[in-house]
């Protein structure tokens, strides 16, 4: 059985990969990019930056950088406007998931007709849109190396998932020294969910050789790592590996799926707008624990490749040590309970029947090695709130 690998086509990786932006605009005979980002990174002065880079070499751009955490249909449509009335070739994309989620919708959207609701799961979305530049700066979601893209739809509170070839950048460059001033809180909730697709990509039922060459490097690398990051956010070494993790994981589940997390997280998130990283850091012990049986094997090789079992430990001793380790990693990097976050009970109850609904109608937890029925998910969410 073959597995088809989708990748960007241009990846630069290391320190000052950003500097090569005008010249991977000029490989692909682009002249006039529309660069879409968010208020944090104009005020950090990295747009300035690489607005100033580009002329330099006499490449002018616009700015769109009103994207929101956990875009909305609604937060992407004047970038989609801008594209459709403007004249541009193409996209960079500088910030964290939500900034290069919302380019990948604003790309296809800006050069095709319909909505976004048009283009949501099952439809898979192969055609082209404008090609885009992604410049990660948190070491978490990989979306710029991976064919998804995450929209809300305000209407009714489904995050949207969206998958295609159209959604793959073109370049993906990962420069760990944009991660530098990332605070304590992002870096937990961001390293959280790049771990979280690197062990979902090796236990689920889509992994194959390939996605599991590039998930277990991810884990040895995030593993030791992310603790070092939290705490010491200048730790260049642990910064470096965290990106370089966050890219590997992101390309693994990307040519192969995520699964139960990634499904129970998305209506949290759409409900109760819960940072994505966060949300699958609360779901990632309990939807675990829930599904180790499955495939006690692959978890156990999870634990030894972060670091926390050893080779003379058994699988169900390795196992063990993977659920200790995840309850402490959370601990350690302050994920607060669903109550500690603010979430109303009464209301959060009230949902659980919603939320299972939605997440089983993402797909995920079909990929999973111990595949929930709805019943057992609402169980999950119970168990969560204690």
């Amino acid at each position: 059985m073959s597995n088809k690998i989708i990748l960007p086509r241009i990846m630069q990786v290391g320190a000052g990969a950003r500097q090569e932006i005008p010249n991977i605009l000029t490989s692909l005979n682009c002249k006039r990019p529309l660069i879409i980002t968010d208020k944090v990174m104009v005020d950090l002065g990295y747009i300035h930056d690489i607005e100033t880079l580009l002329s330099n070499h006499m490449i002018y751009s616009d700015v769109f950088d009103d994207t929101v955490p956990e875009p909305t249909i609604s937060s992407i449509m004047e970038g989609v406007n801008m594209v459709r009335e403007g004249e541009y070739d193409s996209i960079i994309a500088i910030g964290g998931g939500s900034p290069i989620d919302s380019a990948k919708a604003i790309s296809i959207l800006g050069k095709h007709s319909g909505s976004m609701r048009d283009y949501k799961f099952p439809r898979i979305v192969d055609e082209a849109g404008l090609p885009i530049i992604a410049v990660p700066t948190t070491a978490g979601t990989g979306s710029e190396v991976t064919k998804f893209t995450i929209i809300t739809d305000e209407e009714n509170d489904e995050k949207m998932l969206c998958l295609g070839l159209g959604f793959m950048p073109v370049a993906a460059l990962v420069d760990y020294e944009l991660t530098l001033s990332l605070p304590p809180r992002i870096t937990a909730d961001t390293g959280i969910d790049a771990l979280t697709h690197a062990m979902e990509g090796y236990v689920s039922q889509k992994a194959n050789p390939y996605s599991d060459t590039q998930v277990l490097a991810a884990m040895s690398l995030i593993g030791p790592n992310l603790r070092r990051a939290y705490h010491d956010g200048q730790d260049k070494e642990a910064r470096e590996a965290m990106m370089l993790g966050s890219t590997l994981a992101g390309i693994g589940f990307s040519n192969a799926s995520v699964a139960l997390v990634h499904g129970m997280s998305r209506p949290i998130g759409a409900f109760f707008h819960v940072p994505h990283g966060l949300s699958n850091a609360m779901l990632l012990p309990s939807v675990t624990a829930f599904s180790i049986e499955a495939a006690p094997e692959r978890y156990a090789t999870c634990a030894r490749t972060m670091g926390v079992a050893d080779q003379n430990d058994t699988d169900d001793q390795a196992n063990q040590k993977l659920l200790d380790e995840l309850y402490a990693l959370n601990d350690e990097l302050k994920v607060p309970t669903l109550s500690q976050y603010g979430i109303d009970k009464t209301l959060y109850d009230s949902l659980l029947d919603e939320m299972a609904t939605q997440a089983l109608n993402s797909g995920s937890p079909g990929n999973n090695p111990r595949v929930p029925s709805k019943e057992e998910i609402v169980e999950i969410y119970k168990n969560l709130w204690k």
